[in-house]
């Protein structure tokens, strides 16, 4: 059975959205000042429609609010932590928000180990969901696991997506079995089903993160991404006739769209040979969606879908090439807090 607190669908009511603000000068293609002015456009573009809370050291507070508001942010809506971190993906290092019958919120902490130790260190972004519990003056639940944000996408009723690739890889938790881990995501998160697909696209250093994959737009509807002709065609097509055999809760298939992945984007000289870029890892926030683009002729396509799915809210367009050269992209560098109550 479910537990007492249930993980909202993202796109119900939130107060903020959490970022990590970029600071290590061996990433990013040795650019941070270029990554330093996307995060503050794509914490200004947040700051439009709702607060944005963020971690960095102290000493880089002041640098950061200058740049927030260069890029036209809304200054009474950034709330700075102090709160240092090793790297910038928020989905993954920060907590996963929870809500009891009453509205009442929580935090649930799950242990993080750099995507199965691929990446060190990661000490500090592990300690993440203590401090925003602490700051916040709310519960923290642990997990009892290793779990990344980007690993899994819920709806309404609970249905939980995920993939094999990532929550059974021994990379995470060798000791637990899927009935271990399923059973740890109803009582932690509510899930009252876990719908598994199987593996990611090429280059995902996360092994295969649901949000550049598939996601719930309603409860009933989702969007999966495809690669006709491409790299990716045979994982992403078995991944769609996985979805097109799941069902709603009253036994209905889900309505199903799909999108093209970008044109294969390669960064010769640099750690990915071909960049993990996809237009389902949007950001749901209050009254918007932003969209990660690319700069090419699958753009346009994508944001008419989604715009299609979301008829009321904005859909925003924001270039993320620079981000996606380091393994993720909007959904992956942010993580949203529900509103209160």
């Amino acid at each position: 059975m479910p537990g007492r607190y249930r993980m909202p669908p993202e796109w119900s009511p939130q107060e903020s959205v959490w970022l990590s603000w970029p600071h290590r000068n061996d990433l990013w293609d040795g650019d941070l000042r270029r990554l330093e002015s996307k995060f503050a456009e794509i914490a200004a573009t947040i700051s439009r429609f709702e607060f944005v809370d963020l971690n960095a050291s102290t000493d880089l507070h002041d640098g950061i609010r200058q740049k927030f508001l260069a890029a036209g942010g809304q200054n009474e809506r950034l709330r700075l932590h102090p709160h240092p971190t090793n790297d910038v993906w928020c989905r993954d290092h920060g907590p996963l928000f929870v809500k009891d019958t009453d509205g009442r919120i929580a935090l649930t902490n799950w242990g993080f180990n750099g995507w199965g130790n691929k990446f060190h260190p990661y000490d500090l972004d592990n300690a993440i969901p203590d401090l925003i519990a602490e700051t916040l003056d709310l519960p923290l639940i642990d997990g009892g696991m290793i779990l990344e944000g980007g690993s899994v996408e819920i709806n309404g009723h609970g249905q939980l997506l995920t993939t094999e690739a990532v929550l059974l890889n021994p990379n995470r938790n060798p000791s637990l079995s899927q009935v271990d881990i399923e059973d740890r995501l109803r009582q932690t998160l509510g899930a009252t089903e876990i719908l598994w697909l199987k593996d990611g696209i090429e280059g995902d250093d996360t092994d295969g993160h649901i949000d550049d994959l598939a996601r719930f737009t309603a409860d009933d509807t989702i969007i999966a991404a495809v690669d006709p002709g491409g790299p990716n065609e045979a994982v992403l097509s078995e991944n769609l006739a996985r979805l097109k055999n799941f069902r709603t809760p009253d036994g209905r298939p889900f309505k199903i769209h799909t999108v093209a992945l970008p044109e294969a984007k390669a960064s010769p000289d640099w750690r990915l040979p071909t960049l993990p870029a996809s237009y389902v890892n949007f950001l749901i926030i209050e009254g918007a969606v932003l969209v990660p683009t690319f700069a090419q002729e699958n753009d346009q396509p994508a944001l008419t879908l989604i715009g299609r799915l979301f008829p009321d809210r904005e859909v925003i367009g924001i270039h993320c090439l620079d981000l996606v050269k380091e393994g993720g992209s909007l959904h992956c560098i942010s993580q949203q807090m529900p509103a209160r109550g």
